[in-house]
């Protein structure tokens, strides 16, 4: 584009007016959608041009267009970031300056969105130099700011100073700052400087400004600019609260939160005790609230004014001082913390007290908004406090603790949602998700030493009514629910989409367990019973809904989700039931065998077809597995008469555990033959219940002694029905059997106890694929499909492989190695099929590899090989340009699965090396695992192509197999072919400019890893990478860089010149020191080129010394050890910060 100065002339009127012109007009197309590509590219190409400073400032004093000062603003601050290497201390100031003045003197404008550009610009290019410039320089920005901010120069300045304050804190807060193409560490340099010497002051200056104009706000009946000012100062105020404070250290006794899932969002306010005689002493806290209740009154009668700009941010300052915490607040005076809360308490209950009238006048009317801030500020109260502290603070000025509030709180909040029974989130949707996120914060085990937290005996009893209540509004609705015909979120919320809620709802129950499980108990038997008499007379649907929703509220209450482990019985039901109590009168054990008397119904066919439906039986499926894991036959078990040991002695192993464990098998069995089709329903049976019973080896014991375990047994192993099964709930079944092994009295009979269960399988796959006539009649039906359960099921007895079962199923895998071989070369155009072959030998190889001895190592690597070209034989060209563009996709998705499983059968060969558990794992007569690797990588990448490296999964198995192999393996990789070679390393060219970081860094290492066995040969004496390094002529005579010269300039070039993350600088060192060790000529060269293609002198000279200190600073030798690695990374940091800026503008 014509009429933009050339860098170091001086522009003349006519080309900053010619240039102006162009960009009014671009803007003008854009807006009226007219040419917007030709407009775009001469918008980009102002940013683009070198020095655009004078016509930007041009643009901006003079031009009449909102739009175009607004993209000269963003010319300079992508051309100042650009090319700030090479200007100026005096253009930096100025140009800042410049901004500064520029927002001051339009503060007035109407095109506030101009505005606050010029400020982000300004805020960007004051944190670009924040490290350059003297405490006097900024010491002379922010007096102008100050000046402004204390409003000196009128109203509208004083706006436009708190804005820039506002800009400035984002800019330097690390989750908001702007990419400046800079590493990490500049980022946290600034972050760290400005809140130790600025950011109070900043503060200070907000609240002052806000003082200021408090009395005319006041005073005022109509709106005035003051309360712009006001409402900004509260924004920036709220703003640097949450900032990230480094002093995150916690004074004594006070409360750490929680590790809980919580919906609602809660920051801690950490600033430490420097800011003490502001946020605490200072006072301005009784002014804010003094402030808001003022206004509140003022404007009682205005139902707009609760959601004008200056309520909401005074709100949210308000709730945000309720998390104020740690070390603020001195340890040798505990109740300055309590006293901060309770004058916060008493501005804020006037939002939310009395409830029943609050959510009166909102059903009238009335914004919500002021209601959830009250509730919000609950929550962040509970987070930072006790449970007794938090119940004490109300006491003071009311008759009854906070507790109780919240209690009558939650308790308007659910009889409103009982009331709208709507589909639609309504207030008292998000006040309940609030007020359960605080009772979460509160009822959550304060330490991690399993205490609980005790409640009042008054907050208990307001708690047990208020769990009454949300099981009677829980009933009310799943009751409500059950002749719906429409798809209504009660019916189709499953139960991990309830896990959340009636989590918290456990909470509740458990602080007053010795009321709400008797409830429970009787709840559940009254509609037992009413089961029980209405059969056949009574419609059951509303009663069974119920049940439903009891189930699954009981199930939280009682027990907690593994996550992995062995769940304890919660501390409450430890705690407050009498020891001195009879098994049989345990109330958890009345209500736990309550339900297990209800479910062992299901097995009656008459009781199953006319109570048990689907839903219901997943209900039933799901507590028994929650219940299982905490009270069935636990080891914890011990002598001392407690509350605990009567519940796990009373379902233990020498009691009733045998008889209940005996049932749950028999329902699960029903639940997996009775119920075909339904997914859902086996899902839970195959991977949630019998997949716990599995785990705990004590428990293993008794399954396999179990007539009805052997029942299960023999019924996947005949049964048709279970044929039909989902495949992977079939696999997921076959891997639990096959684990119930361990129960067996000792290796030999576990082995037998596999061989028993799964031989017939393996002998039905040899028979089948030895037919004569097997491969015409293999495309049948009624062949594919128990060919592909078979293989399911093998898949799950390979991957569930243990010392005690190994043998067993390594002749299993060993007996179906040529069927395995026959079904590749049958199915070979049934990718389906395909795939489950693949994936069934990647987890016998998996876990069989690091046991096997020598000899049967080789017979699985031979295996792997035929298996290898077998695929590769079938599968090479299978991809045709000439199918249609689905065909196309469908193939190469065939293909990534494909292809990701044999990648994933490479890296567990790869683990032998790793991982051996052999009796001879050092002997020579093994195969080279390397070897069986290399012909892997030449049989696979000729399957390979970069669209396939589009794929995550894919991408990510790939490039971590490569990186591994080149880290373990590099001289294997040297021995490739090279068209091979080139492909592989094709491959990590497009990975070292991949979008994913982790990607990128894997490629790096890879590099690393590559140029360092290369430059360790070499120096050495030996060959290397030989040929792969060295530059070679292709057949047209043309001279061809050698591997190692190639990534050199690559990451040169991603370094200097490319977008990346500040978190990949140091990989990228330790790939760039070996490459230009073994490179050192090319790097000299790559160097003078850079240097010859600057033109300024004094830039010239930087990037000379730059170059030089990278290979010399700091004692940098050409080793390539630890600490030369780290010196290195040293080296590289200060060279980009030094040179990229002005290196990006060549």
């Amino acid at each position: 584009m014509e009429g933009f100065p050339e860098r170091g002339k001086a522009a003349d009127l006519g080309q900053l007016q010619s240039t102006m012109h162009s960009i009014e007009l671009a803007c003008t197309s854009i807006q009226m959608h007219m040419n917007s590509a030709a407009a775009e590219a001469t918008i980009l190409s102002l940013s683009q041009t070198s020095q655009p400073y004078q016509a930007c400032k041009f643009i901006l004093e003079n031009s009449q267009v909102a739009n175009a000062r607004f993209q000269a603003a963003a010319a300079i601050q992508n051309a100042a970031i650009r090319e700030w290497g090479f200007l100026s201390s005096d253009n930096k100031r100025s140009m800042i300056s410049f901004c500064l003045c520029f927002v001051m003197q339009h503060a007035n404008s109407p095109e506030g969105y101009v505005q606050a550009k010029v400020s982000s610009v300004a805020a960007q290019l004051l944190k670009r130099g924040w490290l350059e410039f003297s405490a006097t320089d900024k010491e002379a920005f922010f007096y102008q700011v100050n000046q402004a901010v204390y409003g000196i120069h009128g109203v509208d300045v004083q706006f436009a100073g708190i804005n820039f304050l506002e800009s400035l804190v984002s800019e330097f807060s690390p989750s908001t700052s702007s990419a400046m193409g800079l590493p990490r560490e500049f980022h946290e340099h600034c972050r760290k400087s400005l809140e130790l010497d600025h950011l109070k002051t900043f503060y200070c200056w907000a609240r002052d400004a806000a003082l200021s104009v408090t009395n005319r706000i006041i005073e005022s009946d109509s709106a005035i600019p003051e309360v712009k000012v006001c409402t900004a100062a509260f924004r920036l105020m709220l703003q640097i609260l949450n900032w990230e404070f480094s002093t995150t250290a916690f004074a004594d006794g006070v409360k750490q939160g929680s590790d809980s899932p919580k919906r609602s969002e809660c920051n801690l306010v950490q600033p430490g005790p420097a800011w003490h005689d502001v946020l605490v002493t200072g006072g301005h806290l009784g002014w804010l609230l003094s402030l808001y209740g003022a206004l509140r009154q003022k404007f009682s009668c205005e139902g707009y004014w609760l959601d004008c700009p200056i309520a909401v941010a005074a709100r949210k300052l308000i709730v945000q001082f309720c998390s104020l915490t740690g070390t603020i607040f001195l340890s040798d005076n505990v109740q300055m913390h309590e006293h901060h809360l309770l004058e916060l308490l008493s501005g804020i209950i006037q939002w939310i007290d009395p409830p029943d009238a609050v959510s009166k006048a909102i059903e009238c009317g009335k914004s919500e908004s002021e209601m959830l801030d009250g509730c919000r500020a609950l929550l962040s109260i509970a987070t930072v406090t006790t449970p007794s502290v938090f119940d004490q603070l109300l006491k003071s000025t009311r008759p009854y603790g906070t507790l109780t509030l919240l209690c009558v709180l939650m308790s308007e909040v659910v009889k409103n949602l009982m009331t709208n029974n709507s589909e639609e989130e309504t207030w008292s949707w998000e006040a309940r998700d609030i007020l359960l996120d605080t009772w979460t914060a509160l009822l959550v085990p304060i330490n991690r030493n399993g205490g609980n937290a005790l409640l009042p005996a008054e907050g208990k009893n307001a708690t047990a009514s208020l769990f009454a209540l949300i099981v009677q509004a829980e009933l009310k609705a799943a009751s409500a629910s059950a002749f719906k015909d429409d798809d209504s979120d009660y019916l189709q919320a499953s139960i991990v989409a309830l896990d959340e809620r009636l989590s918290s709802y456990a909470l509740i129950a458990r602080a007053a367990i010795d009321v709400t499980i008797p409830l429970l108990t009787r709840l559940f038997t009254e509609r037992f019973e009413r089961l029980s008499q209405g059969r056949g007379i009574i419609d059951p649907t509303e009663t069974l809904e119920e049940l439903y929703s009891l189930l699954l509220i009981t199930g939280h209450v009682i027990a907690d989700e593994g996550e992995g482990e062995t769940p304890l019985i919660p501390n409450a039901i430890q705690i407050h039931f009498p020891q001195n109590l009879e098994a049989e009168n345990h109330p958890v054990v009345i209500l736990c065998s309550s339900i297990i008397r209800f479910a062992e119904k299901s097995l009656e066919p008459e009781m199953r077809a006319s109570v048990f439906s689907p839903r219901l039986m997943e209900a039933v499926i799901w507590f028994i597995a929650r219940w299982s894991c905490t009270y069935l036959m636990s080891r914890e078990e011990n002598r001392e008469r407690n509350s605990r040991n009567i519940l796990l002695k009373f379902f233990g192993e020498h009691n009733q555990g045998k008889f209940v464990l005996d049932i749950i098998v028999r329902i699960s069995l029903t639940a997996l033959v009775s119920y075909p089709g339904e997914k859902d329903l086996q899902a839970l049976t195959c991977f949630q219940l019998l997949n716990a019973l599995v785990q705990q080896k004590h428990i293993c014991v008794h399954l396999v002694a179990l007539d009805s375990w052997r029942d299960l047994a023999n019924a996947f192993a005949n049964e048709k029905t279970l044929f039909l099964l989902n495949t992977a709930h079939q696999r997921s079944l076959a891997q639990t059997l096959v684990h119930s092994a361990s129960g067996m009295r000792n290796s030999e009979a576990s082995n037998l106890y596999v061989r028993d269960l799964m031989g017939h399988m393996a002998t039905y796959l040899v028979e089948m694929s030895s037919k004569s006539d097997f491969k015409s009649i293999a495309q049948q039906p009624d062949i594919i499909l128990p060919v592909s359960c078979l293989l399911e099921r093998l898949r799950g007895a390979a991957s569930d492989s243990e010392p005690r079962t190994q043998k067993a199923i390594y002749e299993l895998g060993f007996s179906v190695m040529n069927p395995v071989l026959v079904l590749l070369e049958v199915y070979k155009h049934e990718s389906a099929v395909v795939y489950l072959i693949l994936k069934f030998v990647v987890a016998w190889v998996d876990g069989q590899i690091s046991y096997l001895e020598p000899q049967e190592t080789a017979v699985v690597v031979n295996f792997c090989m035929s298996l290898l070209q077998l695929y590769s034989s079938n599968n090479i060209g299978k991809i045709s340009i000439s199918l249609s563009t689905s065909l196309l996709t469908e193939a190469k998705t065939e293909k990534y699965k494909d292809l990701r499983a044999l990648l994933q059968l490479l890296s567990s060969l790869c683990s032998k090396d790793l991982v051996d558990f052999s009796s001879d794992s050092t002997a020579t007569q093994g195969t080279n695992i390397s070897q069986v690797v290399y012909f892997g990588l030449h049989i696979v990448t000729p399957l390979l192509s970069l669209d396939l490296l589009k794929y995550p999964k894919f991408c990510y198995d790939y490039f971590s197999l490569l990186s591994h192999l080149l880290e373990v393996y590099p001289e294997t990789v040297a021995q490739l072919n090279s068209e091979a070679f080139s492909h592989v390393l094709g491959t990590l060219d497009f990975g070292l400019h991949h979008q994913d970081m982790e990607i990128v860094d894997m490629c790096l290492r890879a590099l690393r890893a590559l140029a360092s066995y290369h430059y360790v040969e070499t120096s050495a004496g030996k060959l290397g990478l030989g040929s792969h390094a060295a530059g070679l002529k292709d057949p047209g005579g043309n001279f061809k860089e050698g591997i190692l010269s190639r990534f050199l300039r690559s990451v040169l070039q991603l370094l200097l010149f490319e977008d990346y993350s500040p978190d990949l600088v140091s990989s990228a060192a330790d790939a760039l020191l070996p490459l230009i060790l073994c490179e050192q000529s090319l790097y000299q060269r790559l160097g003078s080129e850079l240097i010859e293609r600057q033109a300024n002198a004094t830039l010239k000279s930087r990037l000379t010394n730059a170059l030089q200190c990278l290979t010399s600073a700091n004692q940098l030798s050409s080793t390539l050890d630890r600490k030369n690695f780290q010196v290195f990374r040293k080296n590289l940091n200060s060279f980009l910060i030094d040179v990229r800026g002005f290196l990006r503008t060549m």
